[in-house]
């Protein structure tokens, strides 16, 4: 077990057969990186994350139940936490982590990389224990940037204070559940990651159906499921990092080499690889200032935009970034051209049938979803227009997360930070030009606009660059691809009939209706695909032929 501090620099001569083994354990570890692996690898994180959207869904759906839009003080309690996981945590840390932690894997022994997690691990959670400790003293006052709309309802501000001062310390429990994250991925170790946000989605449920009669206000109920989840998911990884011999205690060393130069990646990353998060927040704040239930008819569309995202985009993003990093620490770029372009016809495959559906379907789903309970049928339509714009611009938001991998893996954090401050302005002039308009779909359609100007901006680079290449077989898949998704929506939208009467029906027989869409509409999309020659066998590789 190795729980201790790793070996000093002075004392890492290992002998003969240590270092045999440490090559050996490393050589096995290594991200796979073959097109077949990579489709192996993203589709058991698929299927996990799957099952964590699922249950994520179900959370939202009993939650809303429960507590309609009375929710909005909770939402932002635990969405300023979020903020700053995604920015420290899952954002820019991860970025700037595992194309580091991946050289050291492939150049250096096992006591190397046992000492860089030993210093990365105590200078983040010492960073973030400060941070968590700062917004305690000050969790009053945050709501003022967060939301400050909300301090037109003394009771509401002071709720969201109270609230955030129990959900604030999930983001140390959390970010340290990405750094062991951002270890298992990178050692090809993806399933464990991918299933660790069911423990979440589980805990959040269950304090729902069966802790709220414990509080006067049953919100509080929420935030303490909020706070052992995090707890939870910390502890459900560490058994994995010690099958890698990777469980060592942290060691704070600000002038470690390994730390200095993750740190210097994160810097300008801050902002590129969150900048999506930056504008949901600034819509938050923005949205605070709209009609009350605003901030939760926001939320609820982009969950439900989300659940494609995570399942594929996401998961696309996390299995190649590895691959990439090894593939640029080996010099091939032929294959690190060939692995891009790979994840763009597989994002492009999945999004855009999404995107439509999404769009298509957007009453009928909120409807089967969410109308129960303590939501109502003005609550439906104005979460139905805010999914049709947020699913708008799903197609970008799920390339933004295939085309970044390929400056991190190169430990070029820079360009898609300036292309993220670029995309932020963009949504903020134009949340400026649509709120006032169309109120929070206005901050949903800035949002979708500005994620398209990223992802352009990103892929002109990469193709200046020369990072991506095209392969053969790009006009061909685009055809079958149009063909498909027309067939698909022409057949879900005469299934689908008046979208107003999914209101007027039960809700059985809304799930029945639903369920006949979307197997009809998958399967219509699946079948046109097969007939116009795309095969499985073209998936694993890098040609569409």
């Amino acid at each position: 077990m190795t729980t201790g501090k790793p070996d000093s620099a002075g004392e890492s001569a290992n002998t003969e057969t240590e270092q045999a083994t440490d090559k050996t354990t490393n050589k096995a570890a290594k991200a796979p990186s073959s097109g077949g692996s990579l489709l192996k690898s993203s589709s058991i994180v698929s299927v996990l994350t799957l099952l964590s959207r699922v249950l994520g869904l179900v959370r939202d759906v009993v939650v809303a139940q429960y507590f309609g839009t009375r929710i909005d003080p909770f939402l932002v309690a635990f969405k300023i936490p979020n903020f700053f996981r995604r920015l420290f945590a899952e954002g820019a840390f991860s970025v700037a982590f595992v194309p580091v932690l991946s050289e050291y894997r492939t150049q250096r022994t096992l006591a190397d990389v046992q000492m860089l997690v030993s210093r990365v691990s105590g200078a983040l959670g010492l960073s973030i224990l400060g941070l968590t400790v700062v917004a305690l003293l000050f969790a009053d006052y945050l709501p003022w940037l967060f939301a400050p709309g909300f301090a037109q309802d003394p009771a509401k501000f002071a709720l969201t204070g109270d609230l955030l001062r129990i959900t604030f310390p999930y983001l140390l429990f959390i970010a340290l559940t990405a750094f062991a994250a951002g270890v298992l991925n990178s050692y090809g170790r993806f399933a464990v990651p991918a299933f660790t946000p069911v423990l979440l989605n589980v805990t959040l449920i269950s304090v729902t159906l069966f802790g709220t009669d414990w509080f006067d206000e049953p919100l509080f109920a929420l935030a303490w499921g909020v706070f052992f989840a995090g707890l939870i998911q910390l502890l459900f990884q560490l058994p994995f990092l010690l099958r890698l011999r990777l469980l060592v205690m942290p060691v704070y060393d600000r002038k470690d080499e390994g730390v200095q130069r993750i740190v210097k990646l994160m810097i300008p990353a801050l902002f590129g690889v969150s900048v999506s998060q930056i504008n949901l927040l600034l819509d938050t704040v923005l949205a605070s200032f709209l009609e009350s239930g605003s901030v939760s008819w926001l939320y609820y569309a982009d969950r439900l935009n989300n659940l494609p995202l995570g399942i594929f985009a996401i998961a696309i993003g996390v299995v190649i970034l590895p691959s990439l990093s090894s593939k640029h620490s080996a010099n091939d770029t032929g294959s690190f051209a060939k692995t891009l372009d790979w994840a763009l016809r597989m994002v492009l495959l999945l999004a855009v049938p999404a995107a439509l559906a999404l769009m298509v379907l957007a009453k009928p789903l909120m409807a089967t979803i969410f109308y129960h309970g303590e939501m109502t049928a003005y609550d439906v339509e104005q979460m139905s227009v805010a999914l049709q714009a947020y699913a708008s611009g799903l197609l970008a938001f799920m390339l933004i997360k295939v085309l970044a991998p390929g400056f991190y893996a190169r430990q070029d954090t820079k360009t898609p930070v300036k292309i993220g401050i670029q995309a932020m302005v963009v949504n903020m002039v134009f949340n400026l030009l649509l709120v006032f308009s169309f109120a929070h779909v206005g901050l949903a359609m800035a949002t979708a606009i500005s994620s398209y100007f990223n992802a352009v901006m990103l892929y002109w680079v990469l193709r200046r660059e020369g990072v991506l290449s095209h392969q053969a077989g790009w006009l061909g898949f685009g055809c079958k691809l149009l063909l498909a998704n027309g067939v698909m929506v022409g057949l879900i939208y005469w299934l689908m009939g008046d979208a107003a009467v999914w209101l007027d029906i039960t809700s059985s027989q809304r799930i029945v209706q639903m369920a006949i869409l979307v197997i009809a509409g998958a399967g219509a999309y699946a079948v046109t695909l097969i007939a116009a020659g795309l095969r499985p066998r073209h998936l694993k590789g890098s040609l569409f032929n």
